[in-house]
């Protein structure tokens, strides 16, 4: 049992830097305009309407790779044949997913990838057993 506790932490760990890594090297690419401060909620707003394609799908790409690492670092820590931390994981991460486009103006399509791409930790989870 805390094996497995442990297994969501690291995994939620892990996935959490993933995402924090791909958005640092988006915020690069499209840095924020001069002056606005990211803890400003409406211009934070007005930074992601005004984010193109790219900016909003490297956001995507990182809850990919958040996924993918989350779950099969989850795997691993639990040394479990069962998905169950990995799948815990996926859904904190589709909660707060969830939060944060009903909060920020995204479209539809980010939607649909912002939910569809946390099924990516049973693709981490599958990775990790033939590694085992």
């Amino acid at each position: 049992m805390l094996r497995n506790i442990l297994a969501v932490f690291a995994g939620i760990i892990a996935g959490s830097i993933c995402i924090w890594g791909v958005e640092t090297l988006n915020h690069i690419i499209h840095p924020f305009p001069k002056g606005m401060k990211p803890d400003n909620m409406e211009g934070f707003k007005n930074y992601i309407e005004t984010l193109p394609f790219l900016g909003k799908f490297m956001v995507i790409v990182g809850y990919a790779l958040g996924a993918l690492v989350s779950g099969f670092i989850a795997t691993k820590v639990s040394k479990s044949v069962k998905a169950n931390s990995a799948i815990i994981c996926g859904l904190i991460f589709l909660c707060f997913t969830i939060y944060n486009m009903s909060v920020l103006p995204t479209p539809a399509w980010f939607w649909v990838l912002g939910i569809l791409v946390w099924g990516l930790v049973l693709v981490g989870y599958k990775l990790a057993l033939k590694k085992q």
